[in-house]
């Protein structure tokens, strides 16, 4: 594996409820990032389907199962083209659907998630909580970990992925233009990449959808808090961040040896944060 790994984030319009035009979109991208050099292609939340739903039907009309078409697609682009691809999709499975990111390699599915943390809203009014546990991949170009929009507003879902060896994480996201969501660009965003110690891409959409406007703004930021790469608030683009994983392994920060050392994860006091598993009144 080596030491040093180029990201893509492919922040694009979606089309709602066109699965096919914007599995169409998603592949032709995906071709432009490996001509870059990119191995791992990230894309938005829900990038094959939109999210603004108001109805579960409309719901069920576009939901696959995972591995299905979709994903099978995206697979001969990944084999032929020697890289990951995570993408958004809403998954249908044993009667229920979860608004779900899976990642797509050579070899076909690696890993899928279900959004965990459901705000009420779009689709997510209308899709079952996740049940697939914060999950890191070992794979060619690192150890990989996703979250999906809202997941990012909880610190403890980072933190998990780190504590079990993520070295990137990724955040698929639908970041709508309000001050809320512009703030967990600004600074969420480096927070979660520096206390965890990880290399963290967020890859928001653009355009409008039955009446919202999303934020666009795209944006990967190192382990060190640094900006690799940011979008634009409303152009489809394609951002790029090489991030070196050697160096992100090494948790350990001395800044004068033996007299100004941090270690965030070795330094953890785990024993003194029981009331973050407790339910709240």
């Amino acid at each position: 594996m080596d030491d040093k790994v180029l990201v893509a984030g492919v922040q694009m319009d979606i089309e709602i409820k066109e699965k096919q035009y914007n599995l169409a979109k998603a592949l032709s991208s995906c071709e432009e990032a490996s001509r870059h050099g990119a191995r791992i292609v990230i894309f938005p939340e829900l990038t094959l389907t939109g999210y603004a739903y108001t109805d579960v039907h409309e719901i069920a009309s576009v939901s696959e199962p995972v591995p299905g078409p979709s994903t099978e697609s995206l697979h001969r682009m990944c084999k032929e083209h020697g890289i990951l691809v995570l993408v958004g999709i809403i998954e249908r499975y044993e009667g229920l659907y979860f608004n779900s990111a899976t990642l797509i390699g050579p070899e076909g599915i690696v890993g899928n998630y279900r959004k965990i943390h459901l705000p009420y809203l779009g689709a997510d009014k209308l899709v079952s909580p996740g049940d697939i546990p914060f999950t890191v991949y070992e794979t060619p170009y690192g150890r990989l970990g996703w979250i999906i929009c809202y997941d990012g507003s909880f610190p403890e879902s980072v933190r998990v992925l780190a504590l079990k060896g993520a070295e990137l994480v990724a955040l698929c996201t639908n970041w709508p233009d309000d001050p809320d969501s512009a703030c967990s660009q600004k600074y969420i965003v480096p927070a979660r990449a520096v206390e965890n110690h990880v290399n963290y891409f967020a890859v928001n959409r653009v355009g409008c959808e039955r009446g919202v406007t999303f934020l666009g703004k795209s944006i990967f930021v190192d382990f060190e808090g640094h900006t690799l790469a940011e979008a634009s608030p409303d152009k489809e683009e394609i951002i790029y961040g090489e991030v070196d994983l050697r160096k992100s392994r090494e948790s350990q920060i001395v800044l004068a040896p033996g007299q100004y050392e941090m270690d965030r994860m070795k330094h953890r006091r785990p024993e003194f944060y029981g009331s973050i598993c407790e339910l709240s009144p």
